[in-house]
């Protein structure tokens, strides 16, 4: 039990470190040939922060776990809403801008009602479903770069030079990479006899803490935007990471290996994952979204909601097991 434990812990912070230095790595590459830092944290940086739950779930899939590879998806997003962006809510509240809400929570919603949709009327998620998501995580990459080069003073604004070698940027893209992949591997390993010892299902454990560990690079990146004053970053980074979770993370691993959706028990002869994961995961991202959309404020009260379902949501989740 202690030595799942302690590999179960060594995956996370190979998570962790790989996905910083993966980061590093493709930032450095790209100041080298001058590109935007604007488009760079529109692409590079949320791809970077949402890779360790790619490489989770994908990994998850191809070795036949595909409860930890569902369930570490649609977890994230309930954590990064009910617990990440709740903490900064209620530490923080205030107003934020609306309009840069627009274009990843109208994505969202689609990725989400196709997500939906396939998950109750199939009960199975095929390649070409896979397909389908990535097909519009390429699109809202590009719709992104689109907004900034309508912006001509932001479009036409290049970064300087950096100085440093080419070859160490791309060291750590690499070493990134494969650290996060060993990360992976021990976390899905790891995760699910850890699942087996304490005897719940292996989405339980993808949903809960595999969740919570791959979205650590989100909470960290909320703490230390809320700690500037930038709660519109915070929030934003959070609703961009919740869309990548869908199309990006899922649209992978679906792509990689199609399987089922988990069915671990039911309510009224309904999957409970159907009734209970992903009309929750609607839930939480309409009481962090619609108030801010439509009053262009987020307040206290939202983020004490949020922290409370989803510590009713963790508790049902091991007491239902």
């Amino acid at each position: 039990m202690i030595k799942i434990v302690i590999l179960f812990s060594l995956g996370l912070i190979c998570l962790i470190k790989g996905g910083d230095w993966f980061v590093d790595g493709a930032i450095g590459i790209a100041r080298k040939f001058n590109i935007p830092e604007i488009i760079i944290g529109a692409t590079i940086v949320s791809i970077g922060t949402t890779l360790p739950e790619v490489m989770v779930s994908s990994q998850a899939a191809m070795t036949g776990h595909s409860e930890i590879a569902y369930g570490n998806a649609i977890g994230s997003i309930i954590c990064n809403t009910a617990l990440i962006s709740a903490i900064t809510i209620s530490l923080r509240p205030g107003k934020i801008n609306k309009k840069d809400l627009y274009l990843p929570a109208t994505f969202f919603l689609i990725a989400a009602l196709f997500f939906f949709y396939t998950s109750i009327i199939y009960s199975y998620f095929t390649r070409v479903t896979g397909i389908i998501l990535l097909g519009l995580f390429f699109l809202y990459i590009l719709l992104n770069i689109y907004q900034v080069y309508k912006d001509e003073s932001i479009g036409k604004t290049q970064v300087t030079q950096i100085e440093g070698k080419l070859s160490v940027d791309i060291g750590l893209l690499i070493v990134g990479a494969v650290v996060i992949a060993i990360g992976a591997d021990l976390l899905v390993d790891n995760g699910s006899e850890l699942a087996a010892l304490i005897g719940v299902p292996e989405s339980v454990i993808g949903l809960t803490l595999i969740a919570l560990g791959t979205s650590l690079p989100e909470l960290i990146t909320a703490i230390t935007a809320l700690l500037k004053g930038h709660t519109n970053l915070s929030i934003g980074n959070i609703i961009g990471a919740n869309l990548f979770n869908l199309v990006l993370v899922l649209g992978t691993s679906v792509t990689i290996s199609p399987f089922a959706v988990p069915a671990n028990g039911s309510i009224f002869g309904y999957n409970t994952s159907n009734i209970i994961d992903i009309p929750l995961m609607f839930l939480v991202m309409g009481i962090l979204v619609i108030p801010a959309i439509i009053k262009g404020k987020l307040y206290r009260f939202q983020g004490i909601l949020l922290l409370i379902i989803y510590l009713i949501y963790c508790s049902y989740l091991f007491i239902a097991a």
